[in-house]
């Protein structure tokens, strides 16, 4: 339900903060939807059956003297602060975050400032230790988390950037690993397995092959290097000879070595 300005700020003072589960804040937004107060606008959206839209913000309710009053980050009345930062265009009010507004991003993201870049291909802000160092895909944070299907771009959640390219939510990534280690969308490597490729390298080694499959042979897609060889047959996992990875599939029938037929 939508929250009254009084109601809010003894909710903030029993959880000993102000505002709600995401943002420290002193004031109420009035949705321009439906002239409803919240908190901000997750809470609306969770609570509504339409969205709100932040950039259409006009007008903030202080917590503290209830004035209605057009959004700016102190009251007017009461001088009360409604976040250490405060944009002017998203209508953001929250703690001090290092938080800045992107322009190319159209919204505020988590900073600082300076340890972020905005990729234009992938139209996104990116750490700035991936610069010339990700593989970029157009629009990339446009599309939806393929774990949990929901919003990137948008998400307050970070995004993790995977070696292909593709996105998902950082806690999604760490929730996916406990499981796999394949990207959903194209099944590459989320991560550098080289060391357990290492591994799997001595336990083939170690585990010979009953007789019948020893000069067996397979064509394998490998799908860290998109490249096709020929190799023997392993119950353990078939190596790509181009580029070594373990990350491969079957793409042909098994067949007997060439020097055995």
């Amino acid at each position: 339900m939508a929250a009254t300005a009084r109601e809010d700020g003894v909710l903030s003072l029993e959880r000993g903060r102000r505002g709600c589960e995401h943002y420290d804040r002193g004031c109420l937004l009035k949705a321009p939807c439906c002239d409803k107060l919240y908190t901000c606008r997750l809470c609306h959206d969770n609570n509504e059956d339409h969205q709100l839209d932040r950039f259409q913000v006009k007008e903030v309710q202080c917590i503290n003297c209830e004035r209605l009053q057009h959004a700016q980050q102190t009251c007017e009345h009461c001088s009360t602060l409604f976040g250490e930062y405060y944009c002017n265009i998203c209508h953001l009010f929250d703690k001090d975050k290092k938080q800045y507004h992107c322009e190319n991003c159209g919204i505020c993201r988590i900073g600082p400032k300076e340890d972020f870049f905005h990729c234009l291909k992938c139209n996104l802000c990116l750490a700035m230790n991936l610069r010339g160092k990700h593989k970029c895909i157009e629009n990339v944070s446009r599309q939806n988390c393929p774990i949990c299907l929901e919003d990137i771009h948008t998400s307050r959640v970070v995004a993790h950037v995977l070696p292909c390219g593709h996105l998902l939510h950082r806690t999604c990534y760490e929730e996916m690993l406990k499981e796999g280690y394949r990207c959903p969308l194209c099944m590459h490597s989320a991560l550098d397995m080289t060391r357990y490729w290492r591994q799997l390298d001595n336990e083939v080694a170690q585990t010979p092959m009953p007789s019948e499959y020893q000069n067996m042979s397979v064509e394998i897609l490998c799908n860290d290097c998109n490249g096709r060889s020929t190799v023997q047959f392993h119950i353990l996992g078939m190596k790509c000879k181009i580029c070594e990875s373990y990350n491969t599939a079957q793409a042909g029938g098994r067949r007997a070595a060439v020097d055995q037929q």
